[in-house]
Parts: structure tokens; sequence; C-alpha cells
């Protein structure tokens, strides 16, 4: 029967603590929830409706505007719900889907941020043979690669943790549920569950984090061997996004991944809200605020809508 109860629903603590802030709380999340959904959103119909975006490095951008959009969107589902209603029961089958889209999610941003390395890499070291190294037709096959393999990788996990038993109305001390955080609460063996996570961390993570980081190797190096200040800067700036981007997401991993398994609740708390809303907040924001042809393309956009006249444009922007 405890057995029973266990697979039917969880607790989700949540911020269950901030007795006296969950209106506040609730507005925060609220009022950065929905530029992200926006910020995103543009974004991505920029990139579809501008042709001068239509460039591989673009198109892995609308995948990482994409990936911020449901990211966002499975993490506040149920938070939201429960600190408006006080509710912190979640069903088992809502925490397990949980599981497999936060799984989904985090394989397939490691992934897309490495092949967009190996963009920026060729796209530097490389630029005479940049488009016939990287064309739009490798990019679908790598993207669809990516998101694919990521989800296979998520099921398997997934099955894995279907097998598990909890003894009593689990408590899961975070906003969401999280795959290392089920295994640790299972009484049940979870030898093949750990087993599955560091085989599958060892070779999809150490893959994606060494293309990433060798990528960066030979950037710098080659940025190093430009004499000019201006040109070293150019070149620079052409990854300093993504870099920046890249630096957020394995920072938040790895202090994520040790709260987690020390069970250090407050700590772990923040950061997954800085995974979960404040990394696909800030996405959109570091990928446009340094990006001339993204800022080019809005003014285009809002000239041809009308919400702005075309003698505001610039001179470049009149040209292409």
């Amino acid at each position: 029967m405890g057995n029973q109860t266990s697979q039917s629903e969880f607790i989700l603590l949540g911020f269950s603590d901030f007795t006296d802030s969950q209106t506040p709380v609730f507005l925060l999340l609220f009022l950065i929830y929905v530029p992200t959904l926006a910020s995103n959103f543009l974004i991505i119909s920029l990139l579809v409706s501008d042709s001068h975006l239509h460039t591989p490095m673009y198109f892995f951008l609308g995948n990482i505007s994409l990936l911020d959009i449901f990211t966002a969107s499975v993490s506040a589902s149920h938070l939201y719900s429960s600190i408006f209603t006080g509710n912190r029961l979640i069903l088992y089958s809502s925490c397990i889907a949980q599981v497999f889209f936060f799984t989904w999610f985090f394989v397939t941003e490691a992934f897309l941020l490495a092949v967009m390395s190996y963009d920026r890499y060729v796209a530097i070291c490389h630029p005479l043979h940049y488009t016939t190294m990287i064309s739009i037709h490798l990019c679908v096959q790598l993207a669809s690669s990516v998101w694919i393999i990521s989800a296979l990788c998520s099921l398997v996990h997934t099955l894995c943790t279907l097998r598990l038993v909890f003894c009593g109305l689990t408590t899961i001390p975070g906003l969401f549920c999280e795959l290392y955080q089920l295994i640790q609460l299972s009484c049940s063996d979870t030898y093949l569950n750990y087993f599955l996570l560091s085989f599958q961390a060892g070779v999809f993570g150490v893959s994606a984090s060494a293309v990433t980081f060798i990528s960066y190797v030979h950037v710098f190096q080659t940025i190093l061997r430009i004499k000019l200040k201006d040109g070293r800067w150019k070149a620079f700036s052409t990854c300093s996004s993504h870099l920046t981007v890249v630096s957020i997401f394995y920072v938040t991993s790895i202090f994520n991944y040790f709260y987690v398994s020390t069970n250090t609740f407050p700590a772990s708390r923040m950061l997954s809200v800085g995974y979960a809303f404040f990394t696909p907040f800030l996405n959109p924001l570091i990928y446009s605020l340094r990006n001339r042809e993204l800022k080019s393309a809005l003014h285009r956009t809002l000239v041809k809508t009308g919400f702005i006249s075309s003698w505001s444009m610039t001179r470049e922007e009149l040209q292409s």
C-alpha cells in the first residue's frame, strides 16, 4: 500500500518555505517567463522572415530559442500552479514527464552548444571554406540528429526510472522533478540507474564538452595570431555571445549537480531557478544586444510593418 501511494503522487516542496512571499515569488517568475517567451518568439520570427538571417549560425540560434521556450514552459507548468493554489502534490505521471523533458532539453542544449562551437571554429579558423564546410543541409541534419539522439537518451533514463520503488509519500526537495533526485530518493536498487547516468554522462557529456573546448582552443589560437587589434576584436565579437552562453550553461550545470548530489536544498533551488528561468531569459538578450544583424533585421521588420519610418534606418540597413 505504501508503494502504491508513492507511485501515484509526490510532494514537491518548491517555494513552500516562502509562506509570506508566495505572491511576490509568483509575480517575479511570471515577469521573467512572459519576456522569455516574447523575446525568443521574436528571435524565431525574425530568423524565419528575414532572408539575411538564413545562415547556419542563425539556424542554430533558432534551435536554442525554441529550446528556451520549451524549457521555461515545462518549468512553469506545475510551479505556477503550486504557488498559486498552495497544492504541493504532483502526480507520478507528471513527475515522470518532467524527468523526460528536462533530461531531453538538457542533453539537447549541450549538443547544440557543441555544434555551434564547431560552427564558430570553422567561421574563424577556416573562413574561406566556411560555405563549403557548413551548409544549411548539414545544419538540418546535425540539428535533427541532436534532437532525436537526446530524446532517445532521455527515454532510456525515463524507462529506467519507472522501475524505481518509493517508500511512502516521497518528498522531493526541489522546484521540479529531476532525474538525479528521484534516483536518490528511491528505496529500491538503483545500480542500473547510476550506471546509465555515469555511462551516458561519460559518452555524451564528455564528447559534447570536448568538442566545445577544443573548438574554442583553436579559435583563441587563431584570434591571438591576428596582428591588428581591430581584427582580433572583430573575430572575438563573432563568438563572444556564444561563449557567454556556454559558460553560463556549464557553470550552472556543474554547481546544480554538486548541490543536488549533496542535498543542499536552498542552493539547489536557486540554481534550478537559474537554469530553468534565468538562462532562457538571458540567452536572447545575450545573443541580440551585441548582434548588429539581429538589430538590423528587427529594424527592417518594424519599417515593413509601419511601426517606424524608413527615414530612421541607417545607410547600411537601406543598402542591405
